[in-house]
C-alpha cells in the first residue's frame, strides 16, 4: 500500500507538470486506475484458492474473486447460493469452477472476531444518463474472442470488458488516436496501452503480451498495437475500457456485434 501511495503521488505530481500540454487528464486517469486496481491481478492481496475452493480475504468482492479464479460472478453466486447484495465474509470458503492453479495469500490466519463483510452495491457515481449517445463515435472491436467478464456498475466491479482468446491474438486500436501511455507501472493491469482519441475519449488495453506501439505514436482505427497475454492476470485476456471524460462506460453498449459494422 505504501508503494502504491508513493506511485500515486508521483503520478499526481506529473499531472501537474503535464497540465499545460494536455496530458494532465491522462496522468490523473492513470492515478484513478492505480487506486481502483485490477481485480484480476496476481498479487498477494487476493485470497487463496486451490482447485475448486477460494478463501475470502479482506477487501475481496465477487468480481475480484471472479478475476482471480476465472469463474464468472454469476457462477460463483450460483455455486454458493449467494443472493444480492452479494455479501461475503473474510475467511469464507467459496466454491469456484475456474481455479486450476493454486495461489496463496500471506499465510496469516484470520480470526473470526476480525471478520468483516464486503458488499457489492450499485454505484451512484456513474449515472448512465450522462453517457454519450450510441453512434457519436465509431468503435471497432479491440480483439476477437469471447467476452468472459462484462462491464459492471457495482462498486469494485469491472469497469470494462474482458475478452479471452489464445495467447498472441492481435490487439487492435478501437479507434484512431494518439498513444498516451505504454508501460506496466500500474499494478494490476500488466502491459498497458492507453490511446487518446479526443478531449473526451480514451481507451485502455491491459494484460498485453507484446507491445507494438510507442508513447506519442499516432495510430489508425484497427491498427495492431499489441498481442494478447496474461501479464498481471490469472489467464490470457484483454481488459478493454472506454473512458468518456475520465468515466468508464460500457464498451458493449458502443461496440457493434462482433463481425458487424460500427454503430455510427
Amino acid at each position: 500500500m505504501i508503494k502504491r501511495l508513493k506511485m500515486l503521488r508521483g503520478i499526481v505530481l506529473s499531472a501537474g507538470r503535464l497540465k499545460k500540454n494536455g496530458l494532465g487528464i491522462v496522468m490523473l486517469l492513470c492515478a484513478g486506475l492505480l487506486l481502483a486496481g485490477c481485480s484480476g491481478s496476481k498479487s498477494s492481496d487476493t485470497g487463496s484458492y486451490s482447485g475448486s475452493v477460494y478463501t475470502v480475504k479482506r477487501g475481496d468482492t465477487l468480481y475480484r474473486i471472479s478475476r482471480a479464479t476465472g469463474t464468472s460472478v454469476k457462477e460463483i453466486a450460483r455455486l454458493n447460493n449467494i443472493s444480492p447484495p452479494y455479501t461475503i465474509e473474510v475467511g469464507q470458503r467459496l466454491k469456484v469452477s475456474g481455479g486450476a492453479k493454486t495461489s496463496s495469500s500471506s499465510g496469516k490466519t484470520t480470526k473470526k472476531s476480525s471478520t468483516k463483510t464486503a458488499t457489492v452495491r450499485p454505484s451512484s457515481s456513474v449515472p448512465q444518463s450522462s453517457w454519450p449517445p450510441v453512434g457519436q463515435r465509431c468503435w471497432l472491436w479491440p480483439a476477437s474472442g469471447k467476452v468472459i467478464l462484462p462491464y459492471s456498475t457495482a462498486d469494485g466491479g469491472n469497469k470494462g470488458i474482458d475478452i479471452s482468446a489464445a495467447r498472441g491474438t492481435p490487439v487492435y486500436a478501437a479507434g484512431a488516436g494518439k498513444v498516451v501511455y505504454v508501460g506496466n507501472q500500474l499494478r494490476g493491469y500488466g502491459n498497458l496501452i492507453m490511446i487518446k482519441h479526443s478531449e473526451d475519449y480514451i481507451t485502455a488495453y491491459a494484460h498485453n503480451d507484446t507491445l507494438l506501439v510507442n508513447n506519442g505514436q499516432s495510430v489508425k482505427a484497427g491498427q495492431k498495437i499489441a498481442t494478447m497475454g496474461s501479464t498481471d492476470a490469472a489467464s490470457v485476456r484483454l481488459h478493454f475500457q472506454i473512458r468518456y471524460r475520465a468515466t468508464a462506460i460500457d464498451p458493449l453498449r458502443y461496440l457493434p456485434p462482433q463481425g458487424s459494422k460500427p454503430k455510427c
